[in-house]
């Protein structure tokens, strides 16, 4: 009993695991910047049509999520397109799906491109983290606006 008890949650993680597969080569859509050089901080989209788009930080994911027709070439008419939408968690470095992540505003720790928003699954791992870290607020997926990434890009 306890072995298929055991199996069935091992299967059950492994259906529920994601994972951020770039290498040396994969580049963020939006900065150009290899992603492995801060793997914290590493954003994808996987699209319906097999394609997997990868960014350097949750800042450049949502930058790509507002305006999907910035980047035409990548053939996205709208959020349909998309199949996954995973952001690295700060604390534990594994995929989680953005949807369901937090995410810290206003902390004193910056990305790869700057101010950005730092992804957590758990709420209470990014409230821990914003009060260490002067977070201004814990933010849900839906919270997040356009207008608040132009306003972290300083284009507000």
């Amino acid at each position: 009993m306890k072995k298929i008890f055991l199996g069935i949650i091992l299967a059950s993680s492994l259906l529920f695991s994601f994972e951020m597969d770039y290498d040396k080569s994969t580049k963020c859509l939006v900065r150009h910047m290899k992603v492995y050089k801060d793997p914290a901080w590493v954003s994808k989209i996987e699209l319906n049509n097999g394609k997997k788009v990868f960014f350097s930080s949750p800042k450049s994911m949502f930058e790509f999520y507002f305006r999907p027709g910035k980047w035409f070439d990548v053939g996205v008419k709208n959020e349909d397109d998309f199949k996954n939408i995973l952001v690295t968690d700060f604390k534990t470095l594994k995929a989680v799906k953005a949807k369901g992540a937090f995410y810290i505003y206003g902390s004193n720790v910056t990305g790869p491109a700057g101010d950005d928003l730092i992804p957590f699954n758990s709420y209470a791992d990014a409230e821990e983290f914003s009060k260490k870290h002067n977070g201004k607020r814990i933010l849900g997926f839906r919270d997040v606006s356009d207008a608040l990434i132009r306003l972290i890009n300083g284009r507000i």
